[in-house]
């Protein structure tokens, strides 16, 4: 599969072991981030990012060292790199999670990083400390190829949709306990709190959610939802925004989840899945921000490269 294939098929049921155990290594590596880094509003000292091969954590300090890990799917590697010395790698390979864990346990040791992590999985069922799980160990190269394949186009749109607001917005980030990549954006006003997330200390879901925020993102699929799917919902939820008009036709309403659903399917069928994508991020964003009341001042034109923003002169 080489990226000029476009949007590629990602069919949940296909990877599902794959899927869980790379959620798993995704963990280890986030629990990192979560061990290294100060806390930033709204969890966004956590996530992982979409590079030019995978995921990778960005810049961490360790002390006075820097440190990336970067899920490489084009080599198949996991790569361990700081400010210290050369590059350290080991081979995306069938392995269950607790070698996973100890691999890279060893080899940051080695590149003389001294880090702990809590190690018991978050947001997952019947959680299994990293290393005691044996059972998590399928690894299958090319759906993970694919699947990060899909994250790069949808962070392509998502990056695009992005600039057309003016108000605080996060990064396009993917989270390794939900397992998927998500972008937000918030009014500036404070919301009720939040009343929990399974698998999530109350305290931490509290403050990610402490403001308005209307989030769009993808998910591969996981048990109880067993399809690729984008999402769209608006916390605190507004009245009316099951009934309202979202694009395309092919959106639904989920009760049980609370927010706008559109497959990944979907898109990737249509004539101009770059369009549909957008058309469903737009108009989903419009109609919480309507329903809220958000000032509507903070949208704008989407950003073109190489062309400054126009700016109207102070009041």
């Amino acid at each position: 599969m080489r990226p000029d294939h476009g949007w590629p098929e990602l069919d949940y049921v296909q990877w599902r072991e794959t899927a869980t155990t790379l959620q798993l290594w995704m963990q280890v590596v986030g629990k990192l981030r979560l061990a290294l880094t100060p806390w930033l509003n709204h969890g966004w000292h956590v996530p992982l990012y979409v590079n030019a091969h995978g995921l990778g954590t960005s810049r961490m300090h360790a002390g006075r060292a820097m440190l990336e890990i970067d899920f490489d799917f084009v080599e198949q590697h996991l790569v361990v790199r700081t400010s210290a010395g050369a590059d350290r790698r080991f081979t995306l390979e069938p392995m269950s999670v607790a070698a996973f864990y100890r691999r890279l346990m060893h080899e940051l040791r080695a590149a003389g990083i001294e880090v702990q992590i809590n190690v018991l999985p978050s947001e997952v069922p019947a959680a299994i400390p990293f290393p005691a799980d044996e059972v998590h160990a399928a690894y299958d190269a090319e759906a993970a190829r694919r699947f990060w394949w899909v994250l790069a186009q949808a962070d392509r749109v998502f990056t695009l949709f992005r600039t057309s607001f003016l108000g605080k917005a996060s990064p396009v980030h993917f989270f390794w306990g939900s397992f998927d990549l998500a972008a937000t954006r918030f009014s500036g006003r404070k919301a009720p709190a939040h009343p929990g997330i399974p698998g999530l200390p109350d305290a931490v879901t509290r403050e990610a959610y402490s403001h308005e925020v209307s989030s769009a993102g993808f998910w591969p699929g996981n048990d109880a939802y067993p399809q690729a799917a984008f999402y769209s919902y608006a916390y605190p939820s507004p009245p009316g925004f099951a009934q309202a008009s979202v694009e395309p036709a092919d959106a639904q309403w989920s009760e049980a989840m609370g927010e706008w659903l559109l497959s990944y399917d979907a898109v990737r069928s249509s004539d101009d899945p770059d369009a549909t994508l957008l058309a469903f991020l737009q108009s989903s964003y419009r109609a919480a921000a309507d329903l809220a009341l958000w000032d509507r001042a903070l949208d704008c034109e989407l950003g073109v490269p190489g062309r400054p923003r126009a700016t109207a002169p102070a009041a």
